[in-house]
């Protein structure tokens, strides 16, 4: 059995500001981070004890992750592990890299994403850089709103090819034909992120391939749809698992889209898909005007 897990605990903590997101500033109480930590370290015993399925596994914090030395040390500790495929997290990479010497490079990858009045793009630049000198697999991705553009193209400018840079489209942003384009010359799969999937009954990984563990081992079909199928810690997971159609009207999020099938994104990104990487990255083209440097 091959198993993709999105793991959220309690973690909403973050020390960006970024006006998008409700989390940016918020602070955890110490309870609160013990808790986090103590589930994170249940969740990596479970790990580490299924041998018998082959896992791939994607930290979601609602927060900042790396800051916190219980991600990092967990990403080490599962790199290792011969039946963990991938390890990856979303992170803002304000965090050093340093300790990434300590992973099996083959396993752990980042999701990174750039926010731009958060952190200079110089340094932003310099964290992708330890990564490319660890070998570490990672994408890089920036919020599509009119005031990042600028930004954006300075950095894929400054990015080497063989880096993928995604966009999402950002929250209650409507894209006219010139915008669209402008942000699809920076990530070809834009158009995927631009307008919200109808899913309702249609087939999806979700549940079946895929699934999505709470800090208290609650398990769900996906992030976005609240209804339990089981607990990670009794088994009830295992007889769970089967194939269903999506009970949402649309699916929105590229953690949750690119798990519907008639979508077939994850032969897109086969190999990447939990850190974000297309298969045929960099694409067979002309190089990205004034990127590789």
């Amino acid at each position: 059995m091959n198993l993709s897990i999105l793991y959220r605990g309690p973690l909403a903590s973050c020390n960006y500001d970024c006006p998008y997101c409700p989390f940016a500033k918020r602070v955890d109480p110490p309870e609160l981070l013990r808790a986090d930590r103590a589930a994170l370290e249940r969740f990596a015993a479970w790990v580490e004890a299924t041998t018998d399925v082959q896992l791939s596994v994607l930290f979601t914090p609602w927060g900042e992750g790396l800051t916190r030395s219980w991600y990092r040390d967990t990403i080490v500790r599962l790199s290792h592990l011969p039946h963990v495929e991938r390890v990856a997290i979303q992170t803002n990479l304000a965090a050093r890299v340093d300790w990434l010497a300590e992973a099996d490079r083959n396993t752990a990858a980042l999701w990174t994403t750039y926010h731009p009045g958060q952190i200079t793009r110089e340094r932003f630049l310099e964290r992708c850089t330890g990564l490319r000198r660890l070998g570490v697999r990672f994408s890089v991705g920036v919020v599509g709103l009119p005031e990042h553009l600028a930004e954006a193209r300075a950095l894929r400018a400054d990015l080497p090819d063989e880096v993928y840079l995604w966009v999402n489209a950002a929250e209650g942003h409507r894209y006219d034909a010139e915008q669209e384009a402008h942000w699809t010359a920076l990530d070809p799969l834009f158009g995927h992120s631009v307008r919200p999937h109808l899913s309702l009954d249609r087939p999806c990984h979700a549940g079946e391939t895929a699934i999505s563990v709470q800090g208290d081992g609650s398990v769900r079909r996906c992030h976005f749809i609240a209804e339990p199928i089981g607990n990670l810690y009794d088994g009830s997971w295992r007889p769970a698992l089967r194939p269903r159609g999506c009970t949402n009207a649309v699916c929105d999020c590229h953690i949750g889209y690119v798990h519907l099938k008639p979508l077939g994104l994850r032969d897109v990104f086969a190999g990447g898909v939990l850190e974000r990487i297309p298969a045929a990255w960099p694409p067979q083209r002309a190089t990205v005007s004034g990127a590789g440097r």
